[in-house]
């Protein structure tokens, strides 16, 4: 099964910068008016600035599991990228919460070294 998250946004130059800085590297892949970050095997993490998903900018939350948290963090805070404060939950996983410059809602989350499973 593949994973397609869409972001609407209304900006695309604006958002390609903004997700530019988020992932670390410009879009994957093109395909006509959307942007394409690979964000797992078969998951990916899609702009998309078309008219037709005018209504639904703003509304997108999607929240990625990661194993480099604290690095992520400061790659971000050194490119003026604002998080909410982070939380650990009761079972070690700790959470963030940014927003993209359309009010997206993007979560990183990192699991317990303990708690990770490694193939």
């Amino acid at each position: 099964m593949d994973l397609y998250s869409v972001m609407p946004v209304r900006d695309r130059a604006r958002a390609l910068e903004w997700f530019g800085v988020f992932f670390g590297r410009p879009a994957d892949e093109v395909i006509g008016a959307e942007y394409l970050w690979q964000v797992g095997e078969n998951a990916w993490v899609v702009i998309d600035d078309r008219d037709v998903r005018a209504e639904r900018v703003g509304g997108t939350m999607i929240t990625l599991g990661v194993t480099d948290l604290d690095e992520i963090l400061a790659r971000l805070a050194a490119h003026g990228i604002e998080h909410e404060p982070v939380e650990t939950y009761s079972n070690g996983v700790r959470h963030v919460v940014m927003l993209d410059p359309d009010g997206n809602s993007l979560s990183l989350a990192q699991a317990p070294a303990s708690v990770i499973q490694v193939p």
